[in-house]
């Protein structure tokens, strides 16, 4: 099938230390690709420094760019955060260990990702803009904020590298242990929240499968913030066992609202897409169509 992608400038980033990496997946998708007609540069990368270098290289060559990442939803992050707005096509292949932004997509299986690449069917995304301590970043699925943020600060690397999604569990057990009441403030056009934990979410599903804003999609317009509002231990077990069992809806200790910026007030940790970035207070809005994106 005709496809505008093999008219483009492809680029493949690989992360090898991504969850579901092995040198079979990696073979098979380049040949998939080039089956496709569809012949990448590779970059094996690791750290954001390392992507920052390669798109660097990318965003100064005349496009148009089709951009492969097979990695985790923190790869594709970085990626995202260090090509220009509206410079490339991207694509995501689900080498990562919960992979939620192809959760958010419909991909199945690897297999699937890639028949999507030759179909060439695209949507536009949109993605978040977090501002704080003199900078700025680009999120694509959530920003969380408070006891979110502090689980993620605290996973010991090596935890993750052996537990994968089980690093983050000791994590929250480890804060659960010396729990911190602290709470922040969200405002919004909409109304101000007092809360002990915000999610700004830019996308349905948190964690995995699991799905926390029903609204919420990085295909159309807005972000909502989903607020915890109760500080006890008691509030976070009850509120873990409804997103398990999908009842998030009816959760009396959580506010949501929807706009598309949002102020943060309060000094607490601050985690997005998986990866911990900072502390507040801080401004979040919405940088529509910053791409396009296979689908």
């Amino acid at each position: 099938m005709d496809n505008e992608h093999q008219k483009m400038n492809a680029y493949l980033f690989v992360n090898p230390a991504s969850g579901h990496h092995t040198a079979k997946r990696l073979t098979l998708s380049l040949e998939r690709l080039r089956i496709s007609a569809i012949i990448p540069e590779v970059f094996k990368v690791r750290t954001p420094n390392e992507i920052y270098a390669c798109c660097r290289t990318i965003n100064k060559d005349n496009g148009p760019h089709l951009v492969i990442v097979a990695g985790g939803d923190g790869t594709f992050n970085a990626v995202v955060n260090s090509l220009e707005p509206g410079s490339a096509t991207l694509a995501v292949l689900p080498f990562g260990t919960s992979n939620v932004l192809a959760a958010e997509i419909g991909i199945r299986n690897l297999d699937d990702a890639l028949g999507r690449i030759a179909t060439g069917k695209t949507q536009s995304l949109s993605v978040g803009l977090l501002e704080f301590e003199g900078r700025s970043l680009r999120f694509v699925l959530m920003a969380g904020i408070g006891l979110d943020g502090a689980v993620v600060r605290d996973v010991w690397p090596l935890a993750k590298k052996f537990l994968k999604q089980g690093a983050y569990a000791l994590s929250a057990l480890s804060n659960a242990m010396t729990w911190d009441p602290a709470v922040l403030e969200i405002r919004s056009p909409e109304g101000d929240v007092t809360c002990h934990t915000a999610i700004i979410c830019n996308a349905s599903r948190y964690g995995g499968n699991f799905i926390l804003s029903p609204e919420s999609s990085p295909f159309s317009p807005g972000l909502s913030a989903v607020c915890v509002t109760g500080n006890s231990r008691r509030t976070y077990l009850i509120s873990i066992i409804d997103l398990f069992n999908g009842n998030i809806g009816t959760n009396n200790n959580m506010i949501q609202l929807h706009s598309s910026t949002f102020e943060v007030l309060g000094q607490r940790p601050i985690q997005i897409d998986g990866d911990f970035v900072g502390y507040g207070p801080a401004r979040i809005s919405e940088l529509p169509d910053f791409a396009r994106i296979v689908v």
